[in-house]
């Protein structure tokens, strides 16, 4: 991995230029923005470009003949195409909008899950997966009589990889897990999960909510089946979001919801034609707005470089774990070899949401709680933990205002 040298790691000053709200200050106090898990902080640029359609551009896509609606369609369709090329699919037409990773996942339940599954057949989950990889594979199950398998995860957060394969039987539907855990940091050996489940025939989804906007994602060098991930989360805006998925696939499923757009024609005498791929996955108005800000967000991301960014993300990651690990009565929870940049903790004797209400006083954001990751919390025997979760624009400097802040917290409750 490329690693930064103290003249290129200037260069991160330059990119939190890159965002207002990083400017911020509350009573005399710069923001400190650790949450970056929940969502990232969006550049000048998707700002810019999204306020642009409204002034510019604004029309619906796909339906009109008229100007702004044919420049719409052309916009957001330049979206499409430059999400397909970040992710190197083969294909535009494998690129599906929707609301976010949440809703991918769903699609992918209820289109490709449900109507091949039968009573005793099997799905594979991790227990460090989100809710949102949970629960549509729960719903499924009580539909259709399968059993949902759940791969465990050592004290370490690392992936029972032995345990995995053990799961691997010839009922095993679909493997659906986690490239980076929200929760924990850690990044999975999402190739060799692939690997193991194509050589058995079974298809894989990978949730890469956190990993996409921390590390190249090449989904054919991967060989994944689908792959979901949200725009909030990629410097991009909210409401929008992406399921990749192999064109043959999506080509075998039925459309999820029914509505304008999805459609070639509709007759009460004869049956309703559905339109091409990706546009019958897409029932209704899409989010025209928010897929051209994502748009926006990947060319800029092509601007600072995702080696770059990892590297730094490393780097920092190394740092804030040093950090936090030389200070009494803090525990990491998640510590895996391979990591991403989250670090969750608790400190002892303090209820982690005090900490992170402590630490708001100082304007430092963290996220405290769960983290819509109840069985991993479950597994370490915590009701919550605090959550400092990096990006782009974070420095030493903000790191060391984190420690000062548990310092704070520790000297406040004496422990």
């Amino acid at each position: 991995m490329k690693r930064l040298t103290l003249m290129e790691a200037d260069i991160v000053q330059l990119w939190r230029a890159d965002f207002p709200i990083l400017t911020s200050e509350t009573q005399g106090k710069s923001l400190v923005y650790l949450d970056n898990a929940a969502t990232t902080q969006k550049p000048h640029s998707v700002m810019e470009i999204e306020a642009n359609y409204y002034k510019t551009l604004n029309a619906n896509v796909h339906r009109g003949v008229h100007r702004l609606s044919q420049e719409a369609t052309l916009a957001y369709e330049a979206a499409r195409v430059d999400v397909a090329e970040f992710i190197n699919a083969a294909h535009s037409a494998e690129v599906v909008f929707v609301r976010g990773t949440t809703e991918a996942i769903n699609l992918v339940a209820q289109s490709f899950a449900r109507p091949q599954l039968q009573a005793g057949d099997e799905i594979i989950v991790s227990l460090m997966e989100h809710h949102s990889n949970i629960v549509p594979w729960q719903f499924v199950c009580e539909q259709t009589g399968a059993v949902l398998k759940v791969i465990p995860v050592d004290e370490n957060g690392t992936l029972d990889y032995e345990s995995y394969e053990q799961l691997l039987t010839s009922r095993t539907r679909l493997v659906a897990v986690t490239h980076v855990s929200n929760a924990l940091g850690t990044i999975n050996p999402v190739a060799k999960i692939i690997e193991a489940a194509h050589s058995r025939g079974i298809p894989v989804l990978l949730d890469g909510a956190q990993a996409i906007a921390h590390m190249p994602v090449d989904v054919r060098a991967l060989d994944c089946d689908f792959y979901a991930f949200s725009g909030h989360k990629l410097y991009g805006p909210t409401g929008i979001g992406v399921l990749y998925g192999k064109r043959a696939l999506l080509d075998a499923m039925p459309p999820w919801q029914g509505g304008g757009d999805m459609i070639r024609s509709v007759s009460f005498s004869k049956k309703t034609e559905f339109n091409d791929l990706p546009w019958k996955f897409e029932a209704g108005t899409p989010n025209i707005a928010g897929a051209i800000g994502l748009g926006a967000a990947i060319d800029y991301l092509s601007t600072v470089g995702m080696d770059a960014l990892e590297a730094h993300e490393s780097e920092l990651l190394q740092y804030a774990t040093t950090a936090l690990s030389g200070i009494g009565g803090v525990r990491l929870i998640g510590t895996a070899v391979e990591k991403s940049g989250i670090l969750s903790f608790v400190v002892d004797g303090v209820h982690a949401h005090d900490v992170g209400t402590i630490l708001d006083d100082e304007n430092i954001a963290v996220r405290v709680g769960h983290h819509c990751a109840m069985p991993t919390m479950e597994r370490y025997g915590v009701p919550a933990t605090v959550r400092a979760s990096l990006a782009l624009y974070n420095t030493r400097e903000e790191i060391d205002g984190l420690v000062r802040g548990l310092i704070g917290v520790k000297e406040m409750f004496g422990s």
